[in-house]
């Protein structure tokens, strides 16, 4: 037996598919392709006031949901992708910006030290509040789940950086993205999916990779 959508929840659905479009899609290329570079901090912050506004009208959501899951903060594997992660910054900065290898630590180690105390607050977790919580909370129901739903929402997330017109951006968000989801969907953590994004971009800036991150040296390829 087919079971359809309700006639009052099809309008619901739709409402919450076109925000998906909208808020996922449409904003982030939209940003990409007409904001200057030097406003697009300023529109992901709009966004991100957004989503939290979003996040609050979802029925049965909790602001006390985000603080649950914290035993799954496991040190052990916490420094295993931690390890991992330094790996493959070291690499792909290597073979790409060798010039650039720690340059933070190297020459400006308060800028570093001021990166590795924000970046978790400000930028690391709204990320996780808009992609993994509203993403899941909100849209969960109507979008894809198991791994093809974790790929979506990696993909979508690297969406969000395609501002910095980069293929090692994306591609490292994506990566990034993935683990993430996989720690806020599977590991039902929110913290989990915090920590590990925290330290991901500490990690990221520390190695000398926050040159693909910074708006002043984005070039549009048109």
């Amino acid at each position: 037996m087919v079971i359809g959508i309700g006639k009052q929840e099809a309008p619901r659905a739709l409402g919450r598919w076109t925000e998906v479009a909208l808020f996922f899609l449409a904003a982030p290329v939209a940003g990409a392709v007409f904001l200057p570079p030097n406003q697009m901090f300023g529109m992901l912050f709009a966004l991100t006031l957004v989503g939290l506004g979003l996040l609050a009208i979802t029925p049965g959501f909790r602001w006390g949901d985000l603080v649950q899951g914290w035993a799954a903060l496991r040190p052990l594997p916490i420094l295993v992708f931690c390890a991992i992660v330094l790996a493959v910054c070291v690499l792909t900065i290597r073979a790409t910006r060798p010039d650039a290898e720690f340059f933070l630590i190297r020459q400006n180690p308060g800028l570093m030290l001021m990166i590795a105390l924000l970046y978790p607050v400000l930028s690391a977790l709204p990320q996780e509040i808009v992609y993994r919580a509203l993403y899941f909370r909100r849209y969960g129901a109507i979008l894809p789940g198991g791994m093809l739903g974790l790929v979506l929402n990696a993909a979508l997330f690297s969406l969000a950086h395609l501002m910095y017109w980069s293929w090692l951006v994306l591609a490292m968000t994506f990566a990034g993205g993935l683990v993430f989801a996989w720690a806020y969907a599977v590991r039902r953590s929110f913290p989990l999916a915090v920590v590990l994004h925290a330290l991901a971009g500490v990690i990221l800036f520390a190695v000398g990779l926050g040159v693909f991150f910074y708006s002043g040296a984005v070039t549009r390829p048109f």
